[in-house]
């Protein structure tokens, strides 16, 4: 069986000694809003660091040194039971401008062909759908054969149902292009959860997902752009677990006198079938109970395998076998490796 892993990451490797590179991609952080970007050691190794704090001295994201070359990459896709790979960039989408989008999918391109067919990627462009962007985009897809486009869950205080996206979406739209949405280091809301580390760093990015797609749910984005595909990683932060809260069937076989959880709408279920994906996003960390209810809920068509390389190893190594353990078809393993990837992707 085919195996598409459409959650890999990719930066440039150059991005620790081209000094002009990694100057504007940093200087894309917005400092003047709390976060902070530096490049320190790695502790105990030779080798560095480029560290993202919100707020300073609190640390989200690291990007280490070497993590990103191509030979490592391919030796751990077989050695994973990987054959193709889907790339994005890991969190920066929300902070890149154009002139850093641009040079990014250059890059993009050419590491893709160096590959041999086994990888492909997403376009990276501010999503604020001026002419410009958009041109970006075409380009992308058109001359450089991506295969869609990457979001981040929220750009700063606001998440996409905001207007502010439209013109993008209109373009998605109508192109029927899919889009790859990347959770983001913390939710708007992130005060109560800064403390804790895997309250921060992984508890953090699932709100931010599972708010993303309510709000993408409910507001009517998929009334407005039927034709939009949105995948998001982290299961969309273990949506799965609120789908019957948030969108529960009418009952009314006892009599309550009002519905308090009427959503107004027959149509929501309906919308998450055919609008919103999910990517697993490292197998393991989920464990076999999770996905198969994921499975289930989200549906069998729904669900993209994902390793968010190269974040933790065991993630990637022994992301196949977990899904290959779960208790579900052999046909719908085959969607959720590969089938899934190739429909939405158009591989």
């Amino acid at each position: 069986m085919t195996v598409i892993d459409a959650n890999m990451h990719w930066l440039p490797d150059t991005l620790f000694t081209d000094e002009s590179l990694r100057d504007l991609m940093m200087s894309c952080i917005p400092r003047q809003h709390g976060i902070h970007v530096s490049m320190v050691p790695v502790e105990g190794k030779d080798i560095r660091q480029i560290i993202i704090e919100e707020p300073k001295g609190v640390v989200n994201i690291n990007y280490a040194e070497g993590q990103y070359n191509i030979e490592s990459q391919l030796a751990d896709m077989d050695k994973a039971g990987i054959d193709q790979a889907v790339f994005r960039i890991p969190v920066w989408q929300e902070w890149l401008n154009l002139e850093a989008s641009k040079r990014l999918n250059d890059g993009l391109a050419e590491y893709i062909s160096r590959s041999n067919g086994r990888f492909t990627a997403l376009a990276v462009c501010p999503p604020w759908g001026s002419k410009d962007m958009i041109r970006e985009v075409e380009r992308c897809v058109d001359d450089l054969g991506f295969k869609g486009v990457q979001l981040a869950c929220k750009y700063g205080n606001i998440y996409l149902d905001d207007e502010a996206f439209f013109p993008y979406f209109e373009f998605l739209n109508d192109r029927k292009l899919p889009a790859v949405v990347h959770h983001t280091p913390l939710p708007v809301d992130h005060g109560s959860i800064l403390t804790f580390n895997n309250m921060r760093r992984q508890y953090g990015r699932s709100i931010a997902q599972g708010t993303a797609i309510g709000r993408e749910l409910f507001s009517g984005l998929f009334d407005r752009f039927p034709e939009l595909r949105l995948s998001h990683s982290m299961l969309g932060g273990g949506f799965f677990a609120f789908v019957d809260m948030l969108v529960p069937k009418p009952k009314h076989t006892y009599g309550d006198a009002v519905d308090r959880f009427d959503t107004g709408r027959s149509d929501l279920r309906a919308q998450l079938r055919k609008n919103l994906f999910f990517d697993i996003s490292g197998a393991p960390q989920w464990g076999k109970a999770q996905l198969e209810c994921a499975i289930e809920v989200l549906g069998e068509d729904n669900i993209l395998y994902g390793g968010s390389y190269p974040i933790r190893k065991d993630w990637f190594f022994d992301g196949v076998p977990t899904v290959n353990g779960l208790n579900v078809s052999d046909e719908i393993k085959t969607k959720v490796l590969s089938g899934n990837a190739k429909k939405l992707f158009n591989i």
